[in-house]
């Protein structure tokens, strides 16, 4: 027992509990989203049993991952057609290509939606979803986005209750911020804008990564990963050129209310 809750296992279950929080920003955006498209009364529930079942299949996933960690990256099969395309795929490679285009479709799909609307105010009456298919489809992207995280936490440790105390607390912390999230998401709907987009650079987060663990080359140009330090940086640079963006229209529209007042004609 002692061996278990040695300083070493809870340093380890420290680093992974922030592993997971950093990870875990691009899936708690996507849970916010995804409840939001369901009636407003069912959303936190959606939010609760799509987390809920997600850790619990996270635990099951711990366990089978565990015991084929080492087939995970053996390749499955190749493709070649010189040059044009040259690909070795893994089963690694081939959840982050396939996980990171659903979530491309999926930003892209929600994109166009709102454009196409003529009253934004409407959207959430227009477009609903039911709950039950919005819980599958959090539980599915919740496993795609676990995958790297579980990938990475089985390098620091092979301790099964270091890994498992993590994915609990991690799945407790993100059902806490997931309302948070959705509340802020709600009242601040410009944002909801730019987490699609993020979501967007996600998917080709993920399709990069499955492409370099694939050893891919298209038309003789190796794939290569992008890097955490480049998409934490573009969404840096999106927030502040949003938030800019507002206030400076903000501004101008104060403006001209502002000279519309004062060249209106007094009676």
């Amino acid at each position: 027992m002692e061996s278990l809750l040695s300083l070493e296992n809870l340093f380890t279950l420290l680093m992974l509990i922030l592993l997971q929080a950093v990870l875990g920003f691009d899936n708690l955006l996507y849970i916010s989203i995804e409840s939001s498209r369901v009636v407003e009364n069912r959303q936190r529930m959606v939010r609760l049993w799509g987390i809920g079942l997600a850790i619990g299949l996270r635990l099951i996933l711990m366990v089978v991952v565990l015991g084929l960690i080492n087939s995970l990256t053996q390749p499955l099969f190749g493709a070649h057609l010189s040059g044009v395309f040259e690909a070795s795929f893994t089963f690694h490679s081939i959840v982050s290509i396939f996980g990171g285009g659903f979530i491309m479709w999926t930003a892209t799909k929600e994109i166009m939606h709102l454009l196409a609307v003529d009253h934004v105010e409407n959207l959430q009456k227009e477009h609903t979803k039911s709950v039950p298919v919005a819980i599958a489809t959090i539980v599915f992207m919740n496993l795609i986005f676990s995958f790297d995280s579980l990938l990475s936490a089985i390098a620091l440790t092979h301790v099964v209750w270091v890994i498992a105390a993590a994915i609990i607390i991690s799945g407790v912390m993100m059902i806490v911020l997931a309302d948070r999230v959705s509340a802020f998401l709600k009242q601040n709907r410009m944002f909801e804008v730019i987490g699609l987009f993020i979501l967007f650079i996600v998917g080709v987060l993920l399709i990069t990564e499955g492409g370099h663990l694939a050893h891919m080359h298209l038309f003789g140009f190796e794939v290569v990963a992008m890097s955490k330090a480049s998409f934490y940086f573009v969404i840096f640079v999106m927030v502040i050129v949003s938030t800019v963006q507002t206030r400076y229209r903000n501004k101008l529209e104060k403006l001209r209310a502002k000279e519309h007042a004062e060249a209106a004609p007094t009676i």
